[in-house]
């Protein structure tokens, strides 16, 4: 059974008709997985082809998931589902409620042609790493949460220039990849500018900012906002407990020192939205019933997913700046 067949003169690159060939005789059951596909020496020779335009075709094949290469032995089939167009790896730090929303929302708009393989780093630099020289040449695209993490970018750009996305959060230096991303500093000062109205009835202004995970721009955002506006204001790098003082506002984006603050407040007996203030960061459903309504600044998640989605599937190659906007509620 000859599994590659190669003709010249008929308007198709070459490579995509070794591709084509190799997807029908799986399709057609004459390939088993694990079998071994003939050598890219030996197709040159057998259709007097260059071994670039073979090697073009079995790596695009590998990158599908399609077939498997062995250093020093050949290529070999890995899946016989070749309905599979794209493969794509998406690169998250960890899983919350509202980039499972992401998630979903990516999922749901990419289609059911594309294979989705998610990994976690986990804020960690070497497992960021690990995962990223493990699957590069694997993927069709390669869509990465850096975070604030130093070092990232050198890692990102040892894959495939023209694969990577970049989703969340983007930094000077990867301004030439495509994104879909956050704008931290701009989102928390207009947050802020938009609930200045009820702002104006407190005394301070405090942000919680450990800043391990959370984006430079949201403390550069808030301290311009303070300056701009003349309020009194302090960033802690963690709550513990602290004592909560009438006429504060807490700004807080991490939801284990919102648990922790609402805690503290009812030891002390303080109402929330009078004595004292809150806003969180990033909307959950939770969000709109704990306390009678956590006033939150968030971006839209799902419509992040969509617009990744949509970016992907057109092969458009832009910058998005993901619209973020102030839901006021009780707490404020």
């Amino acid at each position: 059974m000859r599994v590659i067949t190669v003709q010249n003169n008929q308007g198709i690159p070459k490579y995509k008709q070794i591709i084509s060939s190799i997807e029908k005789t799986i399709e057609k059951g004459h390939l088993k997985k694990d079998e071994k596909l003939p050598s890219i020496n030996k197709v040159c020779l057998e259709f007097s082809i260059s071994r670039d335009t073979v090697l073009q075709a079995y790596e695009e094949l590998k990158k599908r998931g399609i077939i498997y290469a062995i250093l020093g032995k050949g290529y070999y089939v890995k899946s016989t589902e070749v309905k599979i167009k794209q493969r794509v790896l998406l690169l998250f730090e960890e899983l919350n409620i509202f980039k499972e929303d992401l998630y979903n929302s990516f999922i749901e708009n990419i289609g059911k042609a594309i294979q989705v393989d998610i990994f976690f780093h986990h804020f960690n630099l070497q497992v960021f790493q690990k995962i990223i020289n493990d699957s590069n040449g694997n993927y069709t695209k390669y869509i990465i949460m850096p975070t604030n993490l130093v070092g990232a970018t050198a890692i990102i750009k040892t894959l495939p220039v023209d694969e990577i996305y970049i989703l969340d959060q983007t930094n000077a230096e990867l301004k030439l990849f495509p994104a879909v991303y956050q704008n931290h500093q701009k989102d928390i000062y207009n947050g802020l500018e938009n609930g200045k109205t009820k702002l104006n009835k407190y005394e301070k202004l405090i942000l919680i900012f450990p800043g391990f995970r959370e984006p430079l721009g949201m403390k550069i955002g808030f301290q311009k906002f303070c300056k701009d506006y003349g309020f009194s204001s302090t960033v802690i790098t963690e709550f513990k407990d602290r004592e909560i003082k009438k006429g504060e506002v807490y700004i807080i984006p991490d939801d284990r020192d919102l648990v922790k603050v609402i805690e503290k407040s009812k030891l002390q007996n303080l109402k929330l939205g009078g004595d004292f203030g809150i806003i969180s960061y990033n909307e959950t459903p939770l969000k709109k019933v704990v306390e009678n309504g956590i006033t939150t600044i968030s971006t839209d998640f799902v419509a992040m997913g969509k617009i990744l989605a949509q970016m992907i599937l057109k092969g458009k190659k832009e910058q998005i700046e993901n619209k973020s906007t102030l839901i006021i509620r009780q707490s404020l």
